[in-house]
């Protein structure tokens, strides 16, 4: 279900729309792993599921539904978004999450979700791949919670969140009822106590389960920490008529900062549901982040992409993109910088705005210009840099005698980039070839 963000824990509408679209792009880049791999995760700390199976073909579903021996059966595709239920295939299969009774029925509908694309609320229209399908027991709750433990900001740490309103979206619930939801701030260095856990439970309603339910807390939260998670959320956490409680649903989201110690975790990526432009990104430690426009933009560091991209609006543009070589970037990684900026096909002009610090101009420069050569590449590059050895690299941009257009002022390179993103759309509208000879060094 869908995972509680910070926009409803905080009043964020002071946050500028450029912020909100770094902020949600960044979230992209945190490991999120498939439903499956959260029960496994759940299971191992001790805390209930319903019985599955995963399987990647019709006859491995049908097999896991006779392993359960139960006619009452939740087929479930495993993709990384929200709004499965509800989403289509683009074979014409209505629904990512269907009710079946039996392992006729695993197969046949299994099949037609393997290895076709989903397309829900949150993937667009472009749908996303389902690769697998969740077989698992189907149970009949009665009486639904939330629970979470997540790392934010606004408590300085990590926060136990709970509601006895589960199984729905829980940012409805934070807007229309924000008495429903309780947050129970925990002390890093102490971690969740007992009492904590006890006065969660009692507080949602699970008076005649205190024990139990607190003991579930406690795990969920040495989960949390065990994996290096950012997110651990199970909505909903059920009761049934036999009062027995487990997790039917769960989220989890962990801190690429830990890969190194948690190789085990990083080993079960599903690449397939990430953006391959971003995937290829961090093979070169750079930081992708697709957006919808036509300026393809090339920055070091965050507050310098809020600004370019901030300019470029100014001016009427929209960048595609924002590709971050942050500060140690080689000339090579510029190089596969540019490779994935241009397979967009959306990117009519290529803007680089670095401020050389620790990152040298000279290097960056010397990238563009074997990227251009590589790649020969036709599309107007402005480049603005600052900094660190910029005359040198402005030197090499002249003597490589290339459509390379190298300007100091910020607002000049946007202004010029919006100018020439709207010609080069306006000729691939009228099926023309636009050569752009431009002089690099007295062009204004």
């Amino acid at each position: 279900m869908s995972l509680l963000t910070r926009s409803a824990l905080l009043a964020s509408s002071t946050l500028r729309n450029g912020a909100k679209i770094l902020s949600a792009a960044q979230q992209k880049r945190q490991l999120n792993v498939q439903e499956h791999v959260s029960y496994t995760f759940l299971n191992e700390a001790g805390i209930a599921t319903p019985k599955f199976g995963v399987a990647s073909s019709a006859d491995e579903a049908e097999k896991i539904a006779k392993d359960l021996n139960t006619k009452n059966l939740v087929l479930k595709a495993q993709v990384l978004a929200g709004g499965r239920g509800k989403g289509a295939f683009k074979n014409g299969l209505k629904g990512g999450v269907r009710v079946i009774y039996s392992p006729q029925e695993a197969k046949d509908i299994g099949g037609r979700m393997i290895n076709q694309l989903l397309v829900t609320k949150q993937t667009g229209a472009a749908g996303r791949i389902c690769n697998s399908v969740m077989v698992a027991e189907r149970k009949f709750p009665r009486r639904e919670f939330y629970f979470a433990v997540m790392m934010e900001r606004a408590f300085n740490g990590p926060v136990l969140i709970a509601s006895s309103q589960g199984g729905v979206n829980i940012e409805e619930v934070a807007a229309e009822n924000p008495d429903a939801i309780i947050y129970e701030p925990i002390d890093i260095n102490k971690g969740l106590s007992k009492e904590q856990a006890l006065k969660i439970a009692q507080t949602v309603g699970l008076d005649d389960h205190l024990e139990s339910t607190a003991q579930m807390l406690l795990n969920l939260y040495d989960l949390f920490c065990k994996k290096d998670a950012l997110l651990v959320e199970i909505n909903p956490y059920a009761e049934d008529a036999g009062e027995t409680h487990f997790a039917l649903d769960a989220k989890m989201r962990f801190d690429d900062n830990a890969e190194f110690r948690q190789k085990d975790l990083f080993s079960r990526r599903d690449f397939s549901q990430e953006d391959p432009k971003e995937v290829a990104a961090a093979e070169f430690d750079l930081n992708y982040i697709a957006l919808d426009g036509s300026i393809g933009c090339m920055v070091n560091g965050a507050g310098l992409a809020m600004a370019t991209m901030d300019i470029i609006k100014l001016h009427g543009g929209d960048p595609a993109n924002f590709l971050d070589v942050g500060g140690g970037a080689t000339a090579n990684a510029v190089k596969e910088a540019f490779k994935i900026i241009t397979a967009d096909p959306k990117v009519h002009v290529i803007l680089v705005n670095i401020f050389g610090g620790i990152m040298r101009c000279d290097v960056i420069a010397e990238g563009i210009i074997a990227a251009t050569k590589e790649l020969s590449l036709t599309l107007p590059i402005i480049v603005r840099l600052q900094g660190t050895n910029v005359n040198e690299a402005k030197e090499l941009i002249r003597k490589s005698k290339l459509r390379i257009l190298p300007k100091d002022d910020l607002d000049e390179a946007a202004m010029l980039s919006v100018h020439l993103s709207q010609i080069v759309h306006l000729a691939r509208e009228a099926h023309l070839n636009v050569l752009f000879e431009l002089d690099p060094v007295h062009h204004h």
